[in-house]
């Protein structure tokens, strides 16, 4: 029952200590492709001490699943685990754990679905206030990524992701906007397309909602919504420059503040244009790839940690 319960005090303290640290560090600003790293690291840490601890104890509750879990396993690795005399242990925490990986699956399932019909609903309203050109002449142009312009004097840009995915800006958004500005905030949209940020954010979302009570959940979730923006500001910035990016998103922020899919909170703070126009350095190469290995640790020592007793059970 060692790695049993070495994978639940992982798990307990990857979720209470290790986020908290993470939020008073000062260089998640400066590397939010990296902190969005560390977070999902630390996020699949916890999931896989949960998951790995489940099968252990699911394995100590049920001798046929034991029998079939160390069916190809060396002499003597059974032994190891001792999970012979840990039935009664064994089932609490198999029903606790299975609990929470149900859990876990339907919230995921209900963030996916309400996400994908959110998504074709807003595609439906977006086909019908701005119709598509017929195939003839849209064949001639990239159907991976569709630009499309409506007819609204406030300035707004946004994106729409998925198979077909569209940026949309208005009317309001060309005449306010200089060039420049424009294709940084095309850049920045471009940006959370590209990288996926919706399936991410869908994924954090989920965590959060099917377990309201573990802070982890809900911080990643709030991270995850601030450091995808500042990820896509930083993409805009690389190719069109900070003060470029900067003034866009002052523009666009006028009257209510958006970039994008930005979170209220975060888009009526001008924190995101202080950040452009201070321009911090990024963190030195040597000290990203510290830090890139210290948040693989994580998962890696989760799984580390359940084989163990079987390792050292053959030296």
């Amino acid at each position: 029952m060692t790695a049993l319960i070495g994978l639940l005090l992982l798990g307990l303290l990857l979720s209470t200590v290790v986020p908290r640290l993470l939020a008073r560090a000062r260089w998640v600003e400066r590397e939010p492709v990296l902190a969005l790293l560390v977070w999902q690291c630390i996020v699949v840490a916890v999931l896989l001490c949960c998951a790995l601890g489940l099968l252990l104890a699911a394995s100590a509750a049920e001798p046929e699943l034991r029998a079939w879990v160390f069916s190809g396993a060396p002499h003597g690795v059974e032994d190891a685990y001792g999970l012979q005399d840990a039935e009664g242990w064994g089932r609490l925490c198999a029903a606790v754990l299975a609990a929470g990986a149900l859990q876990t699956v339907r919230a995921l399932t209900r963030e996916v679905r309400t996400a994908k019909a959110l998504r074709n609903r807003r595609h439906a309203q977006l086909a019908t206030r701005a119709p598509e050109l017929p195939e003839a002449i849209e064949s001639a142009r990239s159907r991976r990524e569709r630009l499309v312009v409506l007819e609204n004097v406030r300035p707004e840009a946004w994106s729409l992701p998925g198979p077909n995915s569209r940026l949309v800006v208005t009317t309001g958004a060309l005449q306010q906007l200089t060039d420049r500005e424009l294709a940084a905030v095309l850049s920045h949209e471009r940006g959370h397309v590209r990288a996926r940020h919706h399936w991410l954010q869908q994924f954090a979302q989920a965590l959060a909602s099917g377990f309201p009570g573990i802070g982890v959940f809900r911080a990643f979730r709030d991270q995850v919504a601030e450091l995808v923006e500042l990820a896509a500001d930083d993409r805009a910035a690389r190719r069109h420059g900070r003060h470029t990016t900067a003034l866009a998103l002052a523009e666009l922020n006028l009257d209510r503040g958006v970039f994008g899919s930005c979170p209220p909170g975060l888009a009526q703070s001008p924190k995101r244009v202080d950040r452009l126009l201070a321009g911090r350095p990024r963190l030195s190469v040597p000290q990203r790839l510290r830090l890139t290995a210290v948040a693989l640790a994580a998962p890696v020592g989760a799984v580390l940690l359940a084989v163990a007793p079987g390792l050292h059970s053959l030296l």
